[in-house]
Order: C-alpha cells, then sequence, then structure tokens
C-alpha cells in the first residue's frame, strides 16, 4: 500500500499508518496471508484477544517467502557448525536451540515442496507418455503413407529427400507443440507469479523444453528409420 516515495524507500513505514476507523496497520508473510488467511494486501483480519475487545488489523504489505521469528545470526563461512554449538552451550539455561536457516525455510515449505515433487514426477511421467505416443504417430504416419514415398523415391525423389521431408513434419509438429504449451503455461502461473513476486526458474525450464525438443527429434529419426526400411518395389507394387 506505498505510495509515497518515502514509504516506497522503506515500506517498514507503513506500520505507522493511522485509520479513521481505529484499524491497526500490519505486515504479513504472503503464503499465510493467501492460503491460510485468505486475504490480500488492503483487507482486514478480526480477532478478538481474551479479555479485550475485537481487534481489526488492516494488511499494508506483505513480505515474499521469508520469515519473522526470534533472531538472526550472520556466520561467517564454515564457522556454522563452531557459533551453533558456543550458543547453545553457552545458553543452554535459556533454551535457546540454533537452526540455519535454509532448514527453516526447508520446514516451512515441506508441504509445498511435497506438492511440487508429486507435480513434477506427473509431469515427468507425462513427458514419458508424450514422447511414446509421438513416436508411435510419427510411426503410424510413415507407416501409411508407405506408397506415397514409395511413389516419391520411384520419380525421383532421392532418400535423403525423402528423410528430409519426414524430419521437417516431426519437427514441425513438435515445434508447434512446445509454442502451443509454454504459451499456455505462461498465461496459466502468470497470475501467481505477479501476486507471489518471485521469478521463473528459466534454467530448469530451459532444459526440459530442450529436453523435449531433443525427444521429439529421437522420435522422428526412429520415423526417418522406417522411411529406410520401406522398400520403393513393395510400395509400388501395393499402390
Amino acid at each position: 500500500m506505498a505510495n509515497t516515495p518515502e514509504e516506497l524507500a522503506n515500506p517498514w513505514l507503513l506500520l505507522n499508518r493511522t485509520f479513521e476507523d481505529g484499524a491497526i496497520a500490519a505486515i504479513a508473510d504472503q503464503t499465510t496471508l493467501m492460503y491460510v488467511l485468505h486475504l490480500a494486501v488492503g483487507d482486514d483480519f478480526r480477532f478478538s484477544p481474551d479479555g479485550h475487545p475485537p481487534v481489526k488489523l488492516r494488511i499494508v504489505g506483505a513480505l515474499a517467502d521469508s520469515f519473522l521469528q526470534s533472531g538472526m545470526i550472520e556466520t561467517a563461512p564454515g564457522q556454522e557448525a563452531d557459533v551453533t554449538t558456543h550458543l547453545e552451550d553457552r545458553l543452554s539455561d535459556f533454551g535457546l536451540d540454533v537452526s540455519d536457516t535454509h532448514q527453516r525455510w526447508a520446514a516451512y515449505h515441506q508441504v509445498e515442496n511435497t506438492y511440487l515433487a508429486t507435480f513434477q514426477a506427473l509431469g515427468s511421467l507425462g513427458l514419458l507418455l508424450g514422447t511414446v505416443g509421438l513416436g508411435a504417430v510419427l510411426a503410424r504416419n510413415v507407416l501409411e503413407r508407405r506408397r506415397e514415398i514409395g511413389l516419391l523415391r520411384a520419380v525421383g525423389y532421392s532418400p535423403a529427400d525423402v528423410r528430409g521431408m519426414v524430419l521437417s513434419e516431426g519437427m514441425a509438429l513438435v515445434t508447434g507443440g512446445l509454442l502451443i504449451g509454454t504459451g499456455c503455461a505462461v498465461v496459466a502461473i502468470l497470475p501467481a507469479l505477479r501476486d507471489r513476486a518471485q521469478s521463473l526458474p528459466l534454467a530448469s525450464l530451459g532444459g526440459l523444453l530442450i529436453a523435449v525438443f531433443v525427444t521429439g527429434m529421437i522420435a522422428s529419426l526412429f520415423a526417418i528409420r522406417l522411411t529406410s526400411a520401406t522398400s520403393v518395389v513393395e510400395a509400388i507394387k501395393s499402390e
């Protein structure tokens, strides 16, 4: 809800805002705000503390993928274990428990990561099935067109010309599918990316698209092998 240069430079100043209806400015974790409280920036969260009148919190900002609890200590690289042992030993009477921020984040995202791993496994299975299906479609296409391929060979087309034709048709199918699928995926996740202010994992996505493209090329090469195995004489006879 920042709208002044000072607030844009330091969004924590939003907590100093006062509202005529008595609402209290508050900042919340974005994931909790969206999926637990089902609220957005600008909404009000009402609750009644024990023995106190109802309180209305107005969400003036959200923190993307962060946590606010206890204190944070920055250590030099390689000294995390020594610092942890020293602090927990000296402050054991206070029940101090030091944990790595990566481990704490992993604990926060355990459920989310489980969903992501499940979807990635399903996506890999879909890629495998799609690969088999693409190879089957291209192979059937070649087998159904063996008379046409035999006729092309008979009128002067070289085997290289026929292989180039089959490869170009297969790669056109793969490229078109990649473009359509990528466009639909971008449209589907664009609202989530905008709301959660997160960047795309371009490296892994690029690797996946390259893997799909290479897989399609392998399927096309498999179909080309079928064209090479087609006998011109047998194809002409069937025609």
